[in-house]
Formats: structure tokens, sequence, C-alpha cells
């Protein structure tokens, strides 16, 4: 992995956590909370998507749209943890 694709790899998910922090409304994490849970969103799309068929398709705006889905369903879990 270069340095290039490290770099674009940490934009997508504090892009990726920032949205669905927008989306699951009071969720906060900051900067770095933001891009541990847009990778990790971007990785748990990656294993259910593509279990149900889903194809988000290529590109920035593809991989920023397919971690943010999987962002949310992070999100959405923690809360329901959250609550137990």
């Amino acid at each position: 992995m270069t340095l290039e694709s490290l770099i674009i790899f940490i934009l997508i998910g504090a892009v990726a956590g920032w949205l669905a922090g927008i989306l699951v409304k009071g969720f906060g994490f900051g900067l770095i909370g933001n891009i541990v849970i847009g990778i990790v969103g971007a990785f748990l799309a990656g294993v259910i998507l593509p279990q149900l068929g889903v194809s988000i398709g290529a590109g920035i705006v593809g991989a920023i749209i397919h971690a943010t889905i999987g962002a949310v369903i992070l999100l959405l879990i923690i809360r329901l943890v959250k609550r137990a």
C-alpha cells in the first residue's frame, strides 16, 4: 500500500464516519473517531452488502457511499448495545 493509497483510505473513512454521524443523530466522535467508524463501517459493508447482492459501483464516490452505509449500520448496532 502506497502512502497515497493510505491517505485516500483515511480520507474516505473520515468522510464516511462524518456522514454516518450526521445520518444517525446523536453521534459525534471527532476526527479520529470518524475515521475509525468509517473504516470499520467500510469493512462491515464489504462483508454484508455482497451477501445481499448490492453493488454500489466503483470510484471514490462509490467507496464513500459504501463506507457510509456500513458506518450507519455500525452506529445503529452501537446504539442498540448502549440501550441494553
